[in-house]
Parts: structure tokens; C-alpha cells; sequence
């Protein structure tokens, strides 16, 4: 648990499929899960997906998840059934 023992305050990550910012560069994905000691995240819409350690993973406020849904469902319309 955070706080307790340790070297320092464990870092809680946003639950796979919720959207996250990686606060190095204000990019916004979806957390897809872990590799390693890596979060992986992956842009609204689809594309490759990024790893991001965990200390830099924020969870996205509503309005940038809110945006990033948005962006996901405007894709999924584009798409060829």
C-alpha cells in the first residue's frame, strides 16, 4: 500500500482501458497494459502504442478523456464494414 515502507510512495496507474497522460509530453492514450516495468499506452483512435514508466502515467481529466473518446468513436464511423 502507499506509504507503507518502502523508498517511497508506490505509484497507483490508471486501470487498463481508461485513458491516461503521460506527463512528459502531455500525450493522452489509452492504458492497453503492462510490459515489464513499462505502461503502455495507445493514442485515441488507434496507432502504435508507447511505453511510459509509471511515475509519469496521470489519469486524464474528464475533459481530455471525454476528447479522447470522442476521437475514438469518430474512427470506429471512418472504418470500412
Amino acid at each position: 500500500m502507499a506509504g507503507e515502507g518502502g523508498s517511497g510512495p508506490e505509484v497507483s496507474v490508471p486501470e487498463r482501458g481508461a485513458f491516461a497522460v503521460d506527463v512528459r509530453d502531455g500525450r493522452v492514450g489509452r492504458v492497453m497494459g503492462r510490459v515489464g516495468p513499462y505502461v503502455q499506452l495507445r493514442p485515441p483512435g488507434g496507432g502504435a502504442e508507447w511505453d511510459c514508466p509509471p511515475d509519469s502515467v496521470r489519469p486524464a481529466p474528464p475533459g481530455l478523456a471525454l476528447r479522447a473518446r470522442v476521437t475514438e468513436i469518430n474512427r470506429q464511423g471512418q472504418l470500412p464494414r
